[in-house]
């Protein structure tokens, strides 16, 4: 399947000043395929080699004791049969198993800056966090991370963009078409596409996921898939969390985001998930969930709105899952809600906002959402080229009263509506109407500074 993330492989590996190159990212979200199938058997044909940390023992072993990376390489030389120069691909799989890989990567960095090098894997962070924290460990012990020595890039779930190109090509190219020519597709065209957003929501981005949807054009498969990966994602914390106290919030907080959205003020309530809990009871948790790519989190800002953006109180905050076919399994909505006519009045505006806050994540944005006086509140903010969008996201049609209160203490450039409604723009409200399926574009544009009407 094709990945957007794809690109950002060849420019790192064009740029003639390239570093070792780090692929963080959730489990099953697509990491070793990227680079292994996509990238490195098509451009590196059979001068790559892989080794991974989780199956090859020996290997794992040897490079845990050294971070030399002139040793690692003529290791791995000799196990593999293969010479290493600067026209072979190195690729670490699973570091999480040999954080001690990640400390070479300086001495890649610094010795053998030609030799392409990747590493990849799940948890990384957070394992590489404990053996930074390790108590009793002496100074010189300790791990550390080579900072300013590596590259490093962030996969996501699929986005809808890309859940899209690999579905209906056709349709991909006719939306992205569009969307670049600044016009409404014809009705009929806009509701198939609107069909694809709500089959979205319900399969999600998770690629195992995505494939068997496309495959046998199957719900009931995929669904079952994003099962099986929920259940995988709560076995996970008790593998890499500390302690069983530690382990049994992470899975509560996790397994409670639906429920935390699904009330009027939405921001994350401790006394919700537990009695008499507060916010920094779950703090260990909520950093976990974060730094693992499994949850998203957004801060809050209120009135006049500075940049560069800052939260103005770290305690008020929403959480998103990371992934929105989890989301909508999370939920326990039947999955018939999804596709049959009467979806527009089961589903909540919560499973937009979780869709348009992983679109945001996944094309690098910070999370913010603004809440004024009288409940107003915008469900996002953005920054780009120092300047302010407001994203107000409406599953139906909505009013612009939030966008009137916000409009009194922050000067923006323009303000975007994310709907079922088709593409326009008001010039007396300086508001840009977008369908949902518009959003991966206008994410990607604002990313850039290249945002335009």
């Amino acid at each position: 399947m094709e990945r957007n993330a794809l690109q950002k492989l060849i420019d790192w590996d064009s740029n003639k000043r390239k570093k070792p190159l780090i692929v963080w990212g959730a489990r099953q979200v697509g990491k070793t395929y990227l680079v292994l199938e996509l990238f490195a058997k098509a451009y590196y044909k059979d001068n790559y080699i892989y080794a991974d940390c989780k199956k090859e023992d020996e290997i794992r072993e040897f490079c845990s004791q050294t971070a030399n990376a002139e040793k690692i390489m003529e290791y791995i030389s000799l196990r593999k049969g293969k010479r290493i120069n600067e026209n072979t691909l190195l690729i670490f799989d699973e570091v999480q198993e040999c954080p001690n890989i990640i400390s070479s990567l300086k001495y890649f960095c610094q010795d053998f800056r030609e030799i392409p090098v990747i590493a990849t894997g799940s948890m990384v962070r957070i394992k590489l966090q404990r053996e930074t924290h390790k108590r009793g460990s002496r100074d010189k012990d300790k791990f550390l991370f080579p900072v300013g020595k590596i590259n490093q890039m962030t996969i996501y779930p699929m986005t809808f963009d890309e859940f899209l190109m690999n579905s209906n090509e056709m349709l991909y190219n006719t939306i992205k078409k569009a969307y670049e020519n600044k016009q409404p597709l014809d009705k009929q065209v806009h509701e198939l596409a609107m069909e694809q957003v709500y089959r979205y929501l319900l399969v999600g981005g998770m690629p195992e996921a995505v494939e068997a949807y496309i495959d046998d054009n199957n719900l009931l498969d995929a669904r079952e898939i994003l099962k099986a990966l929920y259940d995988n994602y709560l076995s996970d914390m008790e593998l890499y969390q500390a302690s069983q106290e530690a382990v049994l919030r992470s899975r509560t907080l996790f397994q409670n985001i639906y429920r935390e959205l699904n009330k009027e003020s939405k921001n994350f309530s401790p006394g919700l998930i537990e009695e008499k809990g507060k916010t920094r009871d779950f703090a260990t948790s909520i950093q976990w969930l974060t730094m693992a790519h499994v949850v998203n989190q957004s801060f809050q800002l209120k009135e006049h709105i500075t940049m560069p953006l800052m939260p103005d109180n770290e305690s008020n905050f929403r959480l998103f899952l990371g992934d929105i076919g989890m989301f909508s399994h999370q939920s326990g909505i039947n999955a018939a809600s999804f596709i049959s006519s009467e979806r527009e009045n089961t589903l909540s505006g919560i499973f937009f906002e979780n869709f348009v806050a992983n679109e945001l994540t996944a094309k690098g944005h910070k999370l913010f959402y603004w809440r004024g006086k009288a409940s107003s509140e915008l469900e996002f903010i953005i920054e780009s080229d120092n300047k302010l969008y407001p994203i107000d996201v409406k599953k139906g049609r909505g009013t612009l009263n939030s966008l009137e209160k916000f409009s009194n203490h922050n000067k923006f450039e323009f303000a975007i509506k994310v709907s079922k409604n088709n593409y326009g723009y008001n010039p007396e409200q300086k508001l840009l109407t977008i369908p949902f399926y518009f959003i991966p574009f206008v994410a990607k544009d604002l990313a850039d500074g290249t945002m335009a009407i």
